[in-house]
C-alpha cells in the first residue's frame, strides 16, 4: 500500500529531478487578466523551474493578493518582466535566447507532443476569453495546440499552461532515461558489502 512521502523523501526526489533537468524554459503570459489564473500560472512555473515569466499586455499585477493566495509566495521564486505587448515580450525572449512556442489552438498550429519543444524554450499562453493575439502568434517559432477529444472546445488558461510546461520537461525527462532516486538506492544497495 502507498503512502505518501515524508518532506526528506520529497526533497530527496526533487533534487533527483532537478540533476536531470537541463534545458530553460521561459513563459509569457498576455493578456491574462483574472490574478487567479495568474497565480496559478506562476506557481506551476516555480514547481517545474521555468526561468522568467513574461506578463504582456493587461496581465494581472502580480502583486495583487488574489494572485499570491494561488501563487503560494511561489512568485517570489521567479523572474518577472513587465512588457508592454506581445511583440515586445517575444522580442525579449529571442534577445534572451529561446525559441517562442505559442499554445493556441490556431490554424497550422501543431498537436503538443509533436511541437519542436527541444532546447530554451518559450511558451506563451493568451487571454482567458481570446487566447493568443495576432502578434503574438505571427512572432512566436511554433504554433502548437492541446488535443482535446472531450465535449468541451477550451481549457482554461492556467491549466493549458500548466499541461505545456509539464509536457516540455517531460521531453527532456525522457531523453535521459535515468531511473528514479528508488533505483539508485537500491543500485547502491546491491553493490554496497554485506554488514560484518
Amino acid at each position: 500500500m502507498s503512502t505518501q512521502l515524508r518532506p526528506t523523501d520529497v526533497k530527496r526526489l526533487n533534487r533527483h529531478w532537478r540533476r536531470r533537468t537541463q534545458g530553460r524554459i521561459a513563459l509569457i503570459a498576455e493578456s491574462v487578466t483574472q490574478p487567479f489564473n495568474l497565480g496559478s500560472i506562476l506557481r506551476t512555473c516555480a514547481t517545474f523551474g521555468v526561468e522568467t515569466v513574461w506578463l504582456a499586455g493587461n496581465s494581472a499585477d502580480p502583486a495583487h493578493p488574489q494572485v499570491g493566495k494561488t501563487a503560494l509566495g511561489t512568485e517570489q521564486k521567479l523572474h518577472l518582466e513587465k512588457a508592454a505587448d506581445a511583440a515586445q515580450a517575444v522580442a525579449a525572449a529571442h534577445e534572451a535566447g529561446y525559441r517562442v512556442a505559442a499554445v493556441e489552438l490556431a490554424r497550422g498550429a501543431v498537436p503538443l507532443h509533436e511541437a519542436p519543444l527541444e532546447g530554451d524554450i518559450c511558451l506563451a499562453v493568451g487571454a482567458e476569453d481570446h487566447g493568443c493575439s495576432r502578434a503574438l502568434l505571427s512572432g512566436a517559432d511554433t504554433v502548437a495546440y492541446i488535443p482535446q477529444v472531450g465535449r468541451v472546445g477550451s481549457l482554461n488558461v492556467a491549466v493549458a499552461a500548466a499541461v505545456a510546461v509539464a509536457e516540455t520537461r517531460r521531453r527532456e525527462w525522457q531523453q535521459d532515461p535515468v531511473g528514479t532516486p528508488e533505483d539508485a538506492d537500491a543500485a547502491g544497495d546491491a553493490g554496497a558489502s554485506p554488514a560484518r
